[in-house]
């Protein structure tokens, strides 16, 4: 007893307060995770159906077989069995006969125990743990001069081939799970493709159809898709092109009307007609520049740019000039091999927006930067009334307006954010739009490493 109980306490003690089991299994993320995949994973939930339905068939061929086999069988043996026990009884005799048990005992697979006022004898010095724990009376007989006599059969070596059999039916059932697991995983294997064929489709990348492979509804949907995207690259072509022609048949009308303009008395109603023909020149350039910037292969000019001097000369000009912008640059930053004009039209137009839209008495707007030696991310950011939550994510698409009667004061045509993030893609980085609360924060990234010949400053 002793030994016992301190191999229980040393063996589950450890387990029951290991700290770290404690954290694992009571910490909540792991629940959420594990209730995230569950609820977005079709492979999950596939293989808990499967093994469900594995031990759902186990268990009622187990439990059918038994019902089947059980009833009937044990009526059909209950007679025999006891007639046989009688002969057995009526071979050993009254008063029983010792060498006649022992000589049973020893050539059948049954425990024999005599007991009585002349004869106390057991065959087996450990007798069966299921006949001592369940004695069935069927087993036991009286004799004549009050001697009683029990046979014992040893079950569980009986029981041991059934169990085994059971465990290996269920192997073999958890197998064929595993192999239709297996095989469902082969057969939905489309729906990755698919899925990263839309993705690239939503990006507007229409280059690279999906991968056809099969024939069945999963093939099907793969080529519906790709004529879907096939059908959304001719409308976009199409409207490209209808932009393009547009603006290029307009150039020379605008230029003979603007020579026009000249000729005209100066006064208000001239500089009003000038205003609004530089805006439709602008909004032209824009289109033309943007269609560029759209190809897959945009052609940079890329020479050595020190960003520190082109963000003071856009400063020193107007209208940014009156701005007030505050400048907090990394130091020693090198100069990199990018598109000046380019890189220059965007934080233009990014300071342009945050002095505009800026509110009055107001901070003024904030320029500041980050380098780590491989990226450069720069932050532009307004302490105006900023844009909402849910239309962040729109405001780089052409022509949209968080505010269409605040743009009409402050001027645009929708177009300069668009300009920027297609001018950050085309360079490899990225433009991202945040709430800074007040006001809007604009979040640029490029890669920057120093120019070859221009070596990074320290």
């Amino acid at each position: 007893m002793k030994a016992h109980a301190a191999t229980g306490s040393g063996a589950s003690a450890p387990a029951a307060t290991d700290p770290a089991t404690w954290r694992h299994c009571s910490d909540p993320r792991w629940h959420r995770r594990w209730h995230h995949r569950w609820r977005h994973s079709l492979w999950l939930r596939l293989m808990a159906l499967f093994l469900a339905l594995a031990l759902a068939i186990a268990f009622t061929f187990m439990i059918g077989m038994q019902r089947a086999f059980g009833s009937g069988w044990r009526d059909v043996i209950r007679p025999l069995v006891a007639d046989y026990v009688d002969r057995l009884a009526a071979d050993i005799g009254s008063p029983p006969d010792l060498a006649r048990a022992q000589a049973l005992a020893e050539r059948l697979p049954v425990a024999i125990e005599i007991t009585g006022p002349a004869v106390n004898w057991r065959s087996a010095a450990r007798w069966p743990d299921a006949v001592q724990d369940h004695p069935l009376e069927m087993l036991v007989r009286q004799t004549a001069d009050g001697h009683r006599i029990r046979f014992g059969v040893d079950a569980q070596s009986w029981m041991a081939r059934p169990r085994g059999v059971a465990w290996v039916t269920l192997g073999v059932l958890l197998a064929l799970c595993a192999v239709a697991w297996k095989l469902a995983h082969h057969l939905f294997r489309p729906l990755q493709a698919i899925g990263a064929g839309v993705e690239r489709f939503g990006r507007g990348e229409f280059t690279a159809p999906i991968p056809v492979h099969r024939h069945d509804e999963l093939g099907a949907l793969a080529e519906q898709v790709n004529t879907m995207a096939a059908d959304l690259s001719g409308l976009l072509d199409a409207k490209r092109a209808l932009l393009l022609a547009i603006s290029h048949e307009l150039r020379s009308p605008l230029t003979r009307a603007r020579l026009n303009a000249e000729l005209v008395a100066e006064g208000p109603e001239r500089d009003a007609l000038l205003r609004d023909l530089a805006e439709m020149r602008d909004l032209i350039t824009s289109l033309l520049e943007s269609e560029r910037l759209s190809q897959p292969h945009v052609a940079l000019h890329r020479e050595p740019t020190d960003l520190a001097a082109l963000v003071h000369g856009l400063l020193a000009a107007p209208p940014l000039a009156q701005g007030g912008v505050r400048v907090a640059l990394p130091a020693g930053l090198p100069a990199a091999p990018v598109d000046r004009t380019r890189l220059s039209l965007l934080l233009r137009n990014l300071l342009d927006n945050a002095v505009r839209h800026g509110a009055t008495g107001a901070a003024s707007p904030e320029l500041t930067g980050q380098w780590d030696g491989h990226t450069l991310t720069l932050t532009v950011r307004d302490h105006g009334p900023g844009v909402p939550p849910d239309l962040l994510d729109r405001l780089a698409e052409p022509f949209f307006r968080a505010d269409a009667a605040r743009e009409r004061r402050t001027g645009g045509v929708g177009l300069g954010l668009t300009l920027c993030r297609l001018i950050a893609q085309a360079h490899g980085g990225s433009l991202r739009f945040e709430s800074a609360g007040p006001g809007l924060r604009a979040v640029l990234s490029l890669p920057w490493a120093a120019a070859a010949g221009h070596p990074s400053p320290g």
